[in-house]
């Protein structure tokens, strides 16, 4: 990969803002820089290579920072949702039961062999897409926290269940890699625990920004890598080493000052590569030659709001419920693993990928609904 094509890569992702400026549709960045991928790559004009062995570190390395700053929006020190939790547990649980019918029979119809992959597709939510959307329409209320608990759990849930449910044959393995990472995960937590509450972080924060050395990040990089070394060395995903480490800070405390630096670092570089690598990686040819694949992707994306949908019996309203529908980090991670260990039918990663844009769209619809009725009394909806 060469400085051009770099610099192509750059202007094109801002794709991705453009879409999203229209504030009403409440689209995610990622969708104009996916489609910017799939317009430069293998489905359109070959500009870019994303077998490329450097285009690809680069975006696994923003893959590892997206994942932990998804982590870190989960609200695990929020007094506020932990009375929800309960709740949103056993609406988590009962979409995973729907899950494993709905994607049982979307697996058997289509005869790929991949149930335990769908079930955890179908059973996710989004946690990096739901709370900006709450927080950003203002919605608020005992629901709305139920959602968001609700959210959180299944987030972390298929988060973990993914690496075991992609590739099966594997699974002793990559329960083994995750087990380690994990640990060292809830090593990291007491240590960084133990150093915020002696005051030590506090006095590293007031030298490094008295000198501008930005040592916050440089160690929170040091150890994110450290541990997606160790996830990469375990034949497990980076995506599960970078999400627990973002819970680990989200536990801890994050500084204001850090999340900023973190937001620049992902969302204005390295995760907007990530994205547009992944749509380069994309073939939809073999999706548009596909009328199969392309009815996979649409039963997977309302399979999804069938499954969240579903909530509203146990009374959840309905837009609250869509809403948690919304996917992004699972079906991409899925896509990603199953492109890089060959482990996909041709066109089944886009069909992953077409299944999350539904559920996107349908949650984008499903935050204005629910800004009418949830919308803090301050917030006028748009």
């Amino acid at each position: 990969m060469s400085f051009f094509q770099l610099s192509l890569i750059a202007a094109v992702a801002l794709l991705g803002p453009l879409l999203a400026l229209p504030r009403k549709w409440h689209l995610p960045v990622v969708v104009g820089q996916l489609l910017a991928g799939i317009a430069i790559g293998r489905t359109g004009l070959a500009l870019v290579d994303s077998s490329d062995p450097t285009f690809t570190f680069v975006a696994d390395v923003g893959f590892a920072l997206i994942m932990f700053v998804a982590g870190t929006h989960v609200p695990v020190r929020d007094t506020a949702i932990r009375p929800a939790l309960g709740s949103g547990a056993l609406r988590a649980a009962v979409a995973a039961g729907l899950a494993a019918a709905v994607g049982t029979g979307i697996a058997f119809a289509f005869g790929t062999g991949h149930a335990p992959l769908y079930i955890v597709l179908l059973a996710s939510s989004s946690a990096a897409l739901v709370l900006p959307i709450v927080d950003s329409l203002r919605l608020a209320g005992p629901k709305v926290l139920t959602t968001t608990a609700q959210v959180a759990i299944a987030d972390i849930a298929c988060i973990v269940a993914l690496p075991l449910a992609v590739d099966p044959p594997n699974a002793g393995r990559a329960a083994a890699g995750a087990a380690v990472v994990a640990a060292c995960s809830v090593v990291l937590f007491f240590v960084l625990r133990r150093l915020e509450r002696s005051g030590a972080r506090e006095r590293l924060h007031d030298v490094s920004e008295d000198r501008k050395f930005a040592l916050e990040l440089r160690i929170q990089l040091a150890l994110l890598f450290a541990l997606s070394g160790l996830a990469a060395a375990g034949q497990v995903s980076i995506m599960l080493a970078g999400f627990s480490f973002g819970l680990v800070v989200a536990a801890v405390g994050e500084p204001r000052r850090l999340a900023h630096q973190l937001f620049a670092v992902s969302d204005g570089f390295l995760g907007p590569v990530f994205f547009v690598w992944l749509g380069a990686s994309l073939d939809l040819h073999t999706l548009a030659g596909s009328p199969r694949m392309i009815l996979l992707g649409l039963c997977l994306g309302f399979g999804t709001l069938l499954v969240h949908g579903s909530l509203r019996f146990l009374g959840q309203p309905l837009p609250l419920a869509v809403l948690a529908a919304s996917q992004l980090g699972v079906p991409v991670a899925a896509a990603t693993i199953g492109t890089q260990r060959h482990l996909l039918e041709p066109g089944e990663a886009a069909a992953l990928i077409l299944g999350a844009l539904i559920s996107i769209m349908a949650s984008a619809v499903a935050g204005s609904r629910a800004a009418r009725t949830f919308a803090r009394p301050d917030k006028v909806a748009g």
